[in-house]
């Protein structure tokens, strides 16, 4: 999601704002650089307008807490539930997400720029 927002508004990517070689973000919180993210968006003159994400996962079923997900995402996002979607997938047994090994999430946002 952090991807989505940055690139929706052409600030880049999360690499370049939260460098993995950099020890300041060893075990960052999300929520923290979501946060940091969402100022971020707006100080450069954008409103969130909604967010989609699907997660591609086996295990765990994201079903049970697909709703307190948006919620919390909702909060720090600044917008309704309603303006958050969050859906999951499966690999279907193909490749290294369908044999359990991994994930992978996919996001888009749609913002509106202020005048």
């Amino acid at each position: 999601m952090i991807d989505a927002l940055l690139g929706a508004a052409g600030l880049g990517d999360i690499g370049e704002h939260f460098p993995n070689t950099d020890e300041r973000f060893r075990d960052a919180d999300s929520m923290a650089l979501l946060r940091v993210t969402v100022t971020n968006v707006i100080d450069a003159g954008f409103q969130i307008v909604n967010v989609d994400c699907t997660v591609v996962m086996e295990q765990p079923k994201l079903g049970p807490h697909r709703i307190a997900i948006r919620e919390r995402l909702a909060t720090e996002l600044g917008l309704t539930t309603e303006r958050v979607n969050v859906k999951a997938s499966t690999g279907e047994g193909m490749g290294f997400i369908g044999r359990g090994e991994g994930a992978a999430a996919l996001a888009i946002a749609s913002l509106c720029q202020l005048d």
